[in-house]
């Protein structure tokens, strides 16, 4: 199963089969849909907050400590927190 772009690895999980084709097994899945759900029923504090904390996660695979903390600051953003550095970056 070719998986690209951010909805990839949701179709992967809809379909139940992961990357390599094999079936995901039904625990796995179960306890994701449940957890998703809760999730899906949390109270959100903001959208350019989600926003910010969607870019470092996934900013972090991409981009240097330094770059990303510039980008962030030059978008209007905080920079990048210790905690944040010491997860993504130690």
């Amino acid at each position: 199963m070719a998986i690209a772009g951010p909805d990839g690895v949701d179709a992967a999980i809809q379909a139940g089969v992961d990357l390599d084709g094999s079936p995901i097994p039904a625990g796995m899945l179960s306890l994701y849909t449940e957890v998703m759900e809760l999730e899906s029923r949390r109270a959100r504090s903001g959208v350019t907050k989600s926003m910010r904390n969607r870019v470092v996660k996934t900013g972090s695979k991409h981009l240097d400590q330094a770059s990303l903390d510039a980008r962030l600051k030059a978008a209007g953003w905080e920079g990048l927190k210790a905690k944040e550095i010491a997860f993504f970056y130690a």
